[in-house]
This record gives C-alpha cells, sequence and structure tokens, in this order.
C-alpha cells in the first residue's frame, strides 16, 4: 500500500490490490451487496464493466462466478465470511471440483467483528474452505500481506480463500513485502518453543514472544498465513528444533489452523502442543477486543499457553 498507517484492516487491502490487478490482468469481480464493506466496489469506479452485484444472493453469486470463469477471466468473489458459508454447496460443486480459477476474498472474519454479534461471527470458515479440494486458504497477519496476497491469488490459477478481517490490527510488514503462497514466515528465532499463529494473533503472539524472552524463555514465532497447503517443512523443523509447539488462531480449535498442525505433526513427529483459539462455542456481541479478551485470544493467552506446554516438554 502506498501509505501504511500504524493499523489498519486487512479487508482495506482488497480494493486497492483489486485496482492494481486489473492493470495487468483480466479480472471480474463479483459481488454480494457488501462490496463497500469490503471494499471490492473501488474497482466499481474505474473499471465499471468488471463489476457486477448481486444483491444478497451469495449462491448466485457464486455460481456466476465460477460460470464467467470458464470463459478465461479470473473471477474475484466478496462478501463477509459468515455468509460465504452459505454458498458452501456452489463453492463446493461449481468451484472447487471443476478447479476453476475463482478467487473469494471474505472479510469480516472471525470475532472480531464486533457488536455485530454471534451470527455475523465467522468462526469455522477456515475449517470449511480447508475442507475443500484444490483450495488454497489463507489468513494475512497485516493490511500489507492482505494485499500481497492479492496479487498472488490473482498471479495462481484455481481456486483461493482469503479471510479478511474488520479490526485495525498493527502492522507487521514493511509496504511493498511480498507473499509466497504455501511458505510459512518466521518472524523470530527462538529454540524453546514455537509459536505458530495467523491472523490477528501472529501480531500478540510477537508480543508474547517479547514478554517471554523476560523470563529467559526464547519462543520462535511462525506467521502460517497459508493454512493450505500447509507449509509442513517449516512446521516440522520448528518441532524439530524448539520440541514444543502452540498455534494461535482466531477461530475454532477443533476444525482450523491448530487441527492441521496437529495432524500434520501427529504423522511425523509429535511434540507437546498447546491451542489458543475459540473454544467450542460462538461469539457474543461487544467492543472486538473485549470479545478477544473474553476469549482468551490474548498474550496472556498465549503466553500461560507457552508456559503449559514447557511443562510437558
Amino acid at each position: 500500500m502506498s501509505n501504511v498507517p500504524d493499523e489498519a484492516a486487512t479487508r482495506e487491502a482488497l480494493g486497492p490490490g483489486l485496482l492494481k490487478a486489473a492493470e495487468r490482468s483480466e479480472i471480474v469481480v463479483v459481488d454480494a451487496d457488501l462490496g463497500k464493506s469490503t471494499t471490492a466496489r473501488l474497482i466499481a469506479d474505474q473499471y465499471p464493466e468488471r463489476f457486477i452485484t448481486f444483491g444478497i444472493a451469495e449462491q448466485n453469486m457464486a455460481s456466476a462466478a465460477a460460470g464467467i470463469s470458464t470463459i478465461g477471466f479470473t473471477v474475484v468473489a466478496s462478501t463477509f465470511a459468515v455468509f460465504a458459508e452459505h454458498a458452501f454447496d456452489q463453492w463446493r460443486m461449481s468451484v472447487a471440483q471443476p478447479n476453476l480459477n475463482v478467487k473469494l476474498f471474505a472479510s469480516h472474519g472471525g470475532v472480531s467483528t464486533g457488536e455485530d454479534g454471534a451470527s455475523a461471527q465467522s468462526v469455522e470458515d477456515v475449517g470449511v474452505f480447508s475442507s475443500l479440494v484444490n483450495f488454497t486458504v489463507c489468513v494475512p497477519a497485516d493490511v500489507v500481506e492482505a494485499e500481497a496476497m492479492v496479487a498472488a491469488a490473482v498471479d495462481n490459477y484455481g481456486p483461493w480463500y482469503v479471510r479478511l478481517g474488520r479490526a485495525k490490527v498493527p502492522i507487521i510488514y514493511e509496504n511493498g513485502s511480498s507473499f509466497q503462497v504455501g511458505q510459512a514466515d518466521t518472524l523470530r528465532e527462538g529454540n524453546d518453543v514455537s509459536i505458530v499463529a495467523c491472523g490477528l494473533m501472529v501480531g500478540r503472539a510477537l508480543q508474547a514472544a517479547k514478554l517471554l524472552s523476560d523470563d529467559g524463555i526464547q519462543a520462535r514465532v511462525i506467521n502460517m498465513s497459508t493454512i493450505r497447503p500447509l507449509d509442513t517443512a517449516t512446521l516440522f523443523k520448528a518441532a524439530n528444533e524448539t520440541g514444543a509447539v502452540v498455534v494461535a488462531e482466531e477461530h475454532l480449535v477443533h476444525s482450523g489452523l491448530g487441527a492441521l498442525c496437529a495432524q500434520a505433526l501427529a504423522s511425523q513427529n509429535p511434540v507437546p502442543m498447546e491451542f489458543v483459539g475459540i473454544q467450542n462455542r460462538y461469539g457474543e456481541s461487544g467492543k472486538w477486543f473485549e470479545i478477544l479478551e473474553l476469549l482468551g485470544l490474548t498474550v496472556d493467552g498465549i503466553t500461560d499457553a507457552t508456559h503449559r506446554v514447557l511443562s510437558r516438554k
């Protein structure tokens, strides 16, 4: 992004990213009445012929996206994460099975939508879309990585699901930083424990690592922004070298990043693990940071999990 503030919502990357992509690629953007909130509608001002809105009809949007992609266009769909799930059958039958070139950028993921309440908080979307064959699934840590993901999604063939957020979160990456699909980023080295995180929990993992260092614990922090395909090489290396893993995510723990990491490690190198995430419940209405506090998705939650996992190392 041209001017990166100290904090920004990852959804703010979609519109600018699409404008850049439209300069070099034949993209069509489809929307389900939320283009202003997702920022996808920015493309309509400069390329009105490339923006199609379907109103509150996510199933129609998904089916149309599939159809448009079959005539040679790269199609980007946008809506809120919780509404994207409404069209699961269309994503499965019309996009995943024929392996079409459709990119779904879903804003307002997780519980950090805040006051909108549980009905608008998607806590299972990463698990839902990771279950689909052929889908690449990503969760950016900040707005800079999010914009790089827009470019990567447009430039790489196949179905994508990218979860974006409403809350303004700290900027981690320098302006212009690149993103490589399927490649985790080790943001901090350490040999005592590995903290694997995605989304807004990456910034909190870095804060936790600083606090842990005051106690003499050196935590490795890994931004696993590509959930699928999972970077098992980086994960296995971290497990081998640190002997303990904490996974932090704004998602149900039984079906998200933690579950995929545990499955991978169980097959190669089981180590003690702890999971900081949403424990078998839905969210509720409130300030987004208060909801994260309520659910334990905090710096303290990560440090406590680290102490627990080290006691079993």
